[in-house]
């Protein structure tokens, strides 16, 4: 071959060659460039991924308590049991004795599967899979946990199962103020009540746990690993009293059945100057333990007997229902509760006077619409005091009119019911669109919104403007926590009690406290009547609307009683509702009022307001009990005399060797003590006999024959129309002669 094709061969060879390596570096450049910005980030992660374990470690969430540091609401340690299926596939990771992967995965998911009770199919199939984290169970007890550890170290299988510390919440009391506290979900997160609404100061922040993995992908020492520890969540303090929350929910539990109501009920307690929350309640509740099991049996049977379609949206309609917290987050119309806001505003313009004259003659004209008073051909002359007594519609009609349009809408402003009172709960109702704006109110809805119809409003708004009325005009901060402090009690936040504005004077308000007593102690109101502690209240029955969008047309009624005590410097203020009663009555003194009798008069005394009693209140006042015991009979005898007791013997003996009531414990006034002297007639008992629909003449016959003593509460002092309603001890239980049985007296026909 010539010299020259030799070089030209060469040439081509060299030239094609150093194309291939510009090509060959080319693409591998190009990769290098794709690998290093474009799925470099991806990459890395993916290495980070195998290399590095990354582990929540979770925060324990802030505990709840009422306002004297009693428990409500705390996180307990559980666990979660983790499955690390990935060790399953290496068989350098096998724990000694095992010679197979099937051998293995059977032994897991079948101890597994009776420990945690599971399917354990379902725990088998996750035995093939290749995390180093899947979480088989959580919120595991402490008793389920000790079996897991002692089957991981029986099994030799550390590395395969694991424990982790995680927190479950419990509430100690059940159903009790499950409105106010809520629930939390599976992952902790507050999803209703005071564990929604503070769920940021709750929570805490989780920490991590940073662990290098070696190439068996096995936990490598401590030295490779990093720690973030978690910061626990802060806690509450309520002004929630769980005393006084306790004797809320008993007797509005109690007035639900009593009256058959059928959409629930509510009642609030607040502190008329400081706009504390002591106590707030709705029936039914809701066990928040157990939150997605609906309460109702009757609604759970509805459910259960739908269409199985259906069920799934009815279910979520219940829950929903059952968690909603009525007394914020529904409106209502407040009826002649208003009353004394109406009132309010005419004393402050000084329109009227306590004494102004009025006659009532049964009905009013009002643009062409003729308005009823409840009591058919009026209550004729009248003072305005004794209208407000009376509940007279005419009158606030009339009230209404002096005011006109503008006074009457600034003052409803101002009382509050045009905006949401703040309080800190989520869910709080705006009634927005539910009354008529200043522009827009006719004469006709000027005179139908004085006695508290065709408006809506929410039972926080309404408790607010009756604080007002109570404590000198001002209106209040409604708050529910007091503060939020962390594990070594440092505030790091306070409640906003600050007064929002003075919207009548403090003249007004006295004078207001002055009629609303009478109200309770003589007129429609005496059913919440409390002997000793001076109340203050107004009841209301208002008409729903119905179904085709007009007011009365399914004869439903709200049901309510609001009011204060003491009259002559008011502390404590408490609105009681029942929407939808059905038993014999449907109005706001016959259903509500003997709630909110028997609420105070529980509450008032352990909240340290002493008791003022009148000459007549003094007869019917219970006094303590005194200690015969040890004493003969002669002795005895003449102790309770002079104490304005009697006395009945029981035995044969001459020496006391036991009484009832017990020494120290109350029996009314005039009242007979029991004394027992000997063994034998110790053992007598009585059977309690029916008080209900009596008068005091009967229920005072009935417990003379069956030697009990009365001790009387509600309206019987104060009327004689009065009859008994309830008594708290069983129709034919079986008691000591002597026993001081309390029965609540009504008076049932008190309308508005």
């Amino acid at each position: 071959m010539a010299k020259g094709t030799t070089v030209k061969m060469w040439r081509r060879t060299l030239i094609v060659l150093i194309v291939m390596i510009a090509v060959g570096f080319g693409l591998i450049l190009v990769s290098l460039v794709r690998l290093q910005l474009v799925d470099g980030a991806e990459l890395q992660k993916a290495a980070v991924d195998q290399q590095l374990r990354d582990t929540v470690i979770p925060a324990q969430r802030g505990t709840i308590y009422d306002r004297n540091m009693k428990l409500l609401a705390q996180s307990a340690t559980v666990w979660k049991v983790v499955l690390a299926p990935a060790y399953i596939h290496k068989e350098e990771s096998w724990p000694s004795g095992y010679t197979d992967e099937e051998q293995l995965r059977r032994t897991v998911s079948a101890g597994l599967a009776e420990i945690l009770d599971m399917d354990e199919e379902e725990i088998y199939n996750r035995t093939d899979g290749k995390s180093y984290y899947d979480v088989l169970k959580t919120k595991v007890e402490a008793d389920v946990k000790d079996q897991v550890l002692n089957f991981v170290n029986e099994k030799g299988l550390g590395n395969i199962i694991e424990l982790q510390e995680d927190y479950k919440r419990y509430y100690p009391f059940g159903s009790f103020a499950s409105t106010i506290l809520g629930f939390t979900g599976t992952d902790g997160q507050g999803l209703a009540g005071l564990e929604a609404y503070y769920d940021e100061y709750l929570s805490g922040t989780s920490g991590r746990l940073v662990t290098a993995k070696n190439a068996l992908g096995t936990d490598m020492p401590f030295q490779y690993q990093q720690k973030v520890d978690a910061q626990n969540g802060y806690n509450l303090v309520l002004t929630i009293d769980e005393v006084v929350q306790h004797y809320l929910e008993k007797n509005l539990e109690e007035g639900v059945i009593n009256n058959k109501v059928e959409n629930r009920a509510a009642g609030i307690v607040m502190n008329v100057n400081t706009g504390e929350i002591i106590a707030m309640a709705v029936k039914g509740d809701y066990d928040p333990n157990n939150p997605f099991v609906i309460t109702d049996e009757a609604e759970r049977a509805r459910i259960a007997a739908l269409p199985e379609e259906e069920q799934k949206d009815a279910t979520s309609t219940a829950l929903q229902a059952q968690w909603r917290n009525k007394a914020v987050s529904d409106t209502y119309y407040p009826g002649s509760v208003f009353k004394m806001v109406t009132l309010a505003m005419a004393f402050e313009e000084n329109l009227v006077t306590e004494d102004t004259p009025f006659t009532c003659a049964g009905s009013v004209l009002v643009a062409d619409k003729t308005i009823k008073c409840w009591r058919p051909g009026g209550h004729g002359a009248q003072t305005v005091a004794e209208g407000l007594c009376n509940s007279c519609n005419p009158l606030f009609i009339h009230l209404g009119e002096l005011l006109g349009t503008d006074r009457f809408f600034d003052y409803f402003e101002a009382f509050g019911f045009t905006q949401k009172t703040g309080i800190d709960l989520p869910g709080e109702a705006s009634n927005k669109g539910l009354y008529h704006e200043r522009e827009s109110m006719t004469l006709l809805n000027l005179a139908v919104e004085s006695f508290g119809q065709n408006f809506s409003i929410t039972p926080m708004q309404m408790i607010t403007a009756a604080s007002a009325v109570a404590n000198g005009g001002y209106i209040v901060q409604p708050h529910v926590v007091s503060q939020v402090i962390d594990n070594d009690n440092n505030i790091i936040k306070s409640a906003d009690a600050s007064v929002k504005r003075q919207v009548i004077s403090k003249e007004t308000s006295e004078r207001l406290c002055k009629v609303l007593n009478m109200n309770a102690t003589t007129g429609t109101a005496k059913n919440g009547y409390v002997a000793g502690y001076r109340v203050a209240g107004k009841t209301g029955t208002s008409e729903k609307v119905g179904k085709d969008g007009k007011v009365g047309s399914d004869n439903t009624y709200i049901a309510s009683y609001c009011g204060f005590a003491p009259a002559d410097d008011p502390q404590y203020a408490m609105l009681i509702f029942f929407d939808e009663p059905k038993g014999e009555s449907y109005y706001g003194g016959a259903v509500a009022g003997p709630v909110f009798s028997k609420t105070m008069e529980e509450i008032l005394p352990y909240l340290s307001i002493e008791p003022k009693y009148t000459e007549d209140e003094t007869g019917s006042v219970g006094i303590s009990t005194p200690n015969v015991i040890g004493k003969t009979t002669a002795q005895a005898q003449t102790e309770l005399t002079s104490s304005n007791l009697k006395i009945l013997v029981k035995g044969s003996g001459d020496v006391v060797i036991a009484q009832t009531p017990d020494p120290g414990s109350s029996i009314p006034n005039g009242g007979t003590v029991v004394v027992y002297t000997d063994e034998p007639s110790m053992g007598q008992t009585v059977a309690v006999p029916d008080f209900s629909n009596h008068s005091l003449s009967d229920v005072n016959y009935l417990a003379a024959q069956a030697g009990l003593n009365i001790k009387v509460t509600g309206a019987a002092t104060k009327s004689t129309a009065a009859i008994s309603r309830t008594q708290d001890y069983s129709v034919g239980e079986q008691v000591k002669p002597g026993t001081v049985i309390t029965v609540n007296f009504v008076e049932l026909d008190t309308v508005e």
